[in-house]
């Protein structure tokens, strides 16, 4: 692991991400699965995933294995099938709504597989992935959602995200995550408090999209600053 300080539950409110794509209030731990974005590419879609490692259990090592490839593949039978893969995330939330980021925003994680977002394919290029401790069948914790709508709302400040989406949004009849537990109403209510940080080199940052956009039947949020 390296560089930053890890992060409480409740992720303060200042957090922001810095011009080489690594937010301040994340526990870094570097990814060797990342590569560069194609040149000229808007970084504009915010994917949301689950995950847990074994299935169903939380607080364990293995998700970061997973993504440094360190997987120690006795550790449980259903370990086998992650041989050979090669995967991903900038971001995890824990459960207690730690953050910890694998891949600088400006580079392109491997997190989405196949996918299609408004009819453009390969979302790895222009989106950033965000894992959330858990799965598809318990609820989510109420610091992740906390953690989650303050990190978005740092990555808004850096990129010009506008819109937000699931796995199973982009990757559809592949993927079913974040899942039907995944509260779609406390994130936009908890994102919609938050203020946009303010980091030290903000002229050199991406004006926020002024609004941005959810799945299907669920609400718009604009960022609190831009509020009438």
């Amino acid at each position: 692991m390296s560089g930053a300080a890890s992060t409480p539950a409740g992720a303060p409110a200042h957090a922001s991400v810095d011009a080489a794509g690594w937010y301040g209030a994340a526990l870094r731990y570097d990814s060797p699965n990342v590569d560069a974005r194609p040149d000229g590419v808007a970084i504009e879609l915010l994917v949301i995933h689950n995950i847990s490692l074994p299935g169903g259990q939380f607080g364990l090592p293995h998700i970061a294995d997973l993504f440094t490839n360190r997987v120690d593949f006795t550790a449980h039978a259903s370990f086998a099938d992650l041989r050979g893969l090669q995967v991903s995330s900038h971001f995890l939330i824990r459960r207690d709504g730690r953050v910890i980021q694998f891949a600088s925003t400006c580079a392109r994680a491997w997190h989405a597989g196949v996918s299609q977002f408004e009819g453009r394919g390969q979302c790895n290029d222009f989106s950033i992935g965000v894992e959330m401790e858990g799965s598809d069948f318990v609820p989510f914790a109420p610091a992740q959602y906390a953690a989650l709508a303050t990190l978005t709302a740092a990555l808004q400040a850096r990129h010009p995200l506008r819109a937000v989406r699931g796995h199973e949004h982009v990757a559809p009849g592949r993927k079913t995550d974040p899942g039907p537990h995944f509260d779609w109403i406390c994130y936009h209510a908890a994102l919609a408090k938050m203020a946009h940080p303010a980091p030290e080199d903000g002229a050199k940052l991406v004006p926020a999209h002024p609004t941005l956009t959810f799945p299907p039947r669920t609400a718009v949020v604009k960022p609190a600053h831009q509020k009438k």
